[in-house]
């Protein structure tokens, strides 16, 4: 069975209430209806209630039975700018210019994950990756002992002519450019936590360099095998390769003969790119050329699931990303 199909059925068993910021938008609705009518997700719309209304109307997407929910006209505003004053005066906010900013949707739909009145949210469709992501770190705020927000990339090899099948975990790709030892440990850590919430296997993972097992010698490397030390001082039990090299993470036969104490063996689930240029190449190579299904980026490290789109989302990305935030909301729970 395909990881997407997993993380689908998993959602299934327990949906979650997730919020919807850019509800004005057509693929938004589509997707949402996709996933409220196979019972995946509760969903929440947020935004002015007559433009949604009409453009569903208009492009023939049911949305009986959603909650919409207008900022503007919500008795929440109120206790919304309270609550954002509160966390924001310390940065030069004013009361006024909370009221205002809670009536921006994104900021709305993050404060209800904030207070429980939804398990995650999902935005991007027409928000810039900075816009979600400040959002949900100043709102939702961090994990409790995560001191990185970091994304992820849940790769989807299903084709035949792949040679490896399956899901995989590809971090960071999309927004720690470039991470010291610390924070790379930290990046991989969560990672391994992705890998066991959505795949829902054991990680195996690959800490990447243009070395294996110290082959080569360069202070870039030094900065993989040092983040490597701090992720099993954490994680001792975590199955996880040192620096390698791509080929030796993903080929049982080329880990055998430069890797053969490896827990790995060539059979990396996880793998964390050494800073964002090499992430975001990898993910895109993977996609553009080998042929595998990008979802996300998404982001790990938050108190509570909100997840970024691309602008250039398909419905069917937005149905997996709002799959993905359930089971992230349910793993969050346990």
């Amino acid at each position: 069975m395909k990881a997407i199909h997993r993380i689908i059925e998993q959602a299934q068993k327990q949906p979650k209430r997730i919020v919807l910021c850019e509800a004005e938008d057509e693929r938004v609705l589509a997707a949402a209806q996709l996933t409220y009518q196979q019972g995946i997700a509760d969903i929440i719309l947020v935004g002015n209630q007559e433009k949604i209304q009409t453009v569903a109307g208009l492009k023939g997407i049911d949305i009986d039975g959603m909650e919409i929910i207008d900022p503007k006209a919500s008795e929440l505003a109120g206790p919304f700018a309270a609550s954002l004053y509160e966390m924001r005066a310390k940065k030069g906010m004013t009361q006024e210019q909370a009221k205002q900013e809670v009536l921006n949707p994104l900021c709305f739909a993050n404060l209800m994950v904030k207070h429980g009145l939804a398990d995650g949210s999902v935005a991007g469709a027409i928000h810039t990756t900075g816009d979600v992501v400040r959002s949900a770190i100043q709102l939702i705020g961090m994990a409790q002992g995560s001191k990185l927000v970091s994304s992820f990339f849940l790769m989807m090899l299903c084709q035949p002519f792949h040679h490896l099948k399956g899901g995989m975990i590809f971090s960071d790709c999309g927004l720690v450019v470039d991470p010291d030892e610390e924070q790379l440990a930290d990046i991989a850590l969560s990672a391994a936590d992705s890998a066991r919430s959505l795949l829902m296997e054991e990680p195996k993972v690959a800490m990447l360099s243009f070395s294996t097992n110290g082959s080569a010698k360069h202070t870039a490397v030094d900065k993989v095998v040092a983040a490597s030390q701090r992720v099993k001082k954490q994680a001792p039990d975590l199955a996880i390769d040192n620096d390698v090299q791509l080929d030796a993470a993903i080929v049982a036969e080329i880990a055998q003969r430069k890797l053969p104490d490896s827990k790995v063996k060539g059979q990396s689930n996880v793998l964390v790119f050494p800073n964002l240029e090499a992430g975001n190449i990898g993910y895109k190579l993977a996609e553009r050329v080998g042929g595998a299904v990008a979802i996300g980026p998404l982001l790990q490290g938050l108190a509570k699931p909100a997840n970024d789109l691309s602008r250039g989302c398909s419905i069917d990305d937005i149905y997996h990303v709002i799959a993905v935030t359930v089971v992230q909301a349910q793993q969050g729970q346990k």
